[in-house]
């Protein structure tokens, strides 16, 4: 099989990266690519995006696209990083424009046009691209947001925050824009596709009782075992589910910073007059 996969997997955010690729043209896409960045001080570093891209060159791989899942609220995007070393394209799901209109106005994102211009190219559900011999088809699941897209190529379907491994479940909703009803659909959207398909992952938190990080699981495994949308649990279960448990959640520690870069497919705001960049730390919005 030409596809291949190399997961990334930055411990500070528990975020998994993927590199992959055909074997048989050597063509590549990355997938959820991590900056590093330290909140207490504001610094932010490449070391994380810097192991994936030297194994990319060590395999002699040219990289066409970087793909995003969603505007992730967990960390920033190093899209801009991969675009200066290797040019590829920035790709999300076409209604991140749903995500730019509602924080423009949190973050008073003057620079930012919210018609997704920042990014190189939106997916419609069901559109493709090329990947070498290979091709990667859109699948459309919001709920977690409403720009959630998921990659699927050949047998592997990369669903960024939709699904988490069965003994953690699923991802929350009460995000702006955030419908638990529409992730259950979405979800089922997912489990129809046939038992053996393999499901990676954007974060895993080691559920209690599990001692090793793991982002790779199975349709099958999902439908058997997910805590909450195996096979035998209805949407209204479901919804009440998630209503209550992400009333009892924190923010993500780093959404702040992270959606105003990610809005921006990456790029920090415009730097201030006085040369310095700023990240905006709305009050009482969120």
């Amino acid at each position: 099989m030409p596809l291949h996969i190399s997961a990334h997997f930055h411990e500070p955010t528990n975020t998994v990266s993927y590199l992959v690729w055909d074997s048989a043209t050597n063509r590549a896409a990355v997938i959820d690519p991590v900056l590093d960045f330290d909140a207490k001080s504001g610094r932010t570093g490449t070391q994380s995006i810097d192991a994936l891209l030297a194994e990319a060159a060590k395999r002699s791989l040219s990289i066409d696209w970087t793909l995003e899942t969603h505007a992730h609220a967990d960390h920033l995007s190093a899209a801009p990083v991969v675009r200066q070393r290797s040019g590829a394209r920035s790709v999300i799901g076409a209604d991140i424009t749903k995500v730019q209109k509602v924080f423009k106005p949190i973050f008073d994102a003057g620079d930012l046009t919210p018609d997704g211009s920042a990014f190189d190219r939106l997916l419609q559900d069901g559109e493709s691209l090329p990947l070498g011999s290979l091709r990667i088809e859109a699948m459309a699941t919001p709920g977690h947001t409403p720009a959630c897209m998921s990659y699927r190529i050949e047998d592997a379907v990369f669903v960024g925050d939709t699904l988490f491994m069965p003994d953690y479940g699923t991802a929350r909703c009460d995000f702006p824009g955030g419908d638990a009803a529409t992730l259950y659909r979405s979800i089922q959207r997912l489990l129809c596709l046939p038992p053996e398909t393999r499901l990676f992952l954007c974060h895993d938190y080691k559920a209690p009782g599990r001692d090793q990080y793991v982002w790779e699981t199975t349709v099958a495994a999902q439908k058997a075992g997910n805590l909450h949308v195996r096979d035998g649990i209805d949407e209204a279960s479901f919804v009440a589910m998630r209503q209550a448990r992400d009333a009892k959640l924190d923010m993500p520690a780093l959404i702040l910073p992270s959606v105003q870069v990610n809005i921006r497919a990456g790029d920090f705001p415009p730097a201030a007059e006085n040369g310095t960049v700023y990240l905006k730390l709305p009050v009482n919005l969120l």
